[in-house]
């Protein structure tokens, strides 16, 4: 199979859109964790009530199909990228854009696996508590909270944040928004940006879930017919 300009061309169009997009909003939905389990469930909840049938037509056509397609004919990709001719070839910034971009699309792909095995294909079969504030906390905790879950997690989101800002720097380039030197250093700058604020909003998601909910001990002054003085209540944050 030979590489297409027009595959090509439509990969690159739906890493951007729609895929790029769902993760910015997967993310940004993501990041009411940092607003507490009320917060957060609350969201879970707001997909619940959609339609099923439009939801499950949102998730195939929307979400799931455009994701096979630019993970798949990414690998394909990768499998045909070549090494570097000369050693001094290694040296230009592009051609690390270049392998960074590659490496980190296949990191991506296979935490997108674990990512849905993990939640969307758990949700459909156990219920909407696996996807809830606990259970996500629970899973970044795992085992035994030494945390493993949470820096799979971050190496996972790091990498797709990186695939995705890299990408809309090729975007620009593949249909000629940046033609000229000056207007592709300038998206480099702005390429570089959407990464690192990518990389917080991820990270931030993460953080989220591992706020302790601890409990806080008030003060009630009680004259009650037990004779007792202060009796403390504790009621959760």
């Amino acid at each position: 199979m030979r590489e297409n300009f027009w595959l090509h061309k439509l990969h690159s169009l739906s890493g951007v859109i729609p895929v790029g997009f769902y993760m910015l909003q997967h993310l940004t939905l993501n990041s009411f964790s940092l607003a507490g389990p009320e917060k957060f469930n609350g969201v879970i909840e707001f997909f619940e009530n959609w339609p099923p049938h439009l939801l499950l037509a949102a998730e195939l056509l929307i979400i799931l199909g455009p994701i096979l397609f630019h993970a798949v004919y990414g690998l394909f990709i990768v499998s045909r990228m070549e090494p570097y001719t000369s050693p001094a070839a290694a040296k230009y910034r592009e051609n690390k854009y270049y392998s960074l971009q590659r490496w980190s699309g296949v990191v991506a792909f296979f935490f997108l696996c674990v990512h849905v095995a993990s939640t969307a294909i758990r949700h459909k079969v156990q219920g909407v508590d696996v996807v809830k504030y606990q259970a996500m906390a629970e899973m970044l905790q795992w085992p035994n909270n030494l945390h493993l879950g949470l820096i799979f997690y971050v190496v996972g989101v790091v990498a797709c944040a990186y695939h995705l800002a890299y990408g809309i720097w090729n975007f620009c380039i593949r249909w000629g928004i940046t033609i000229a030197e000056k207007s592709q250093l300038a998206m480099t700058r702005v390429a570089f940006v959407l990464f690192v604020v990518i990389s917080l909003l991820g990270v931030g998601s993460l953080a989220g879930f591992l706020k302790p909910q601890k409990a806080q001990a008030v003060q009630v002054l009680q004259n009650g017919p037990s004779g007792k003085g202060n009796e403390v209540v504790y009621r959760p944050n």
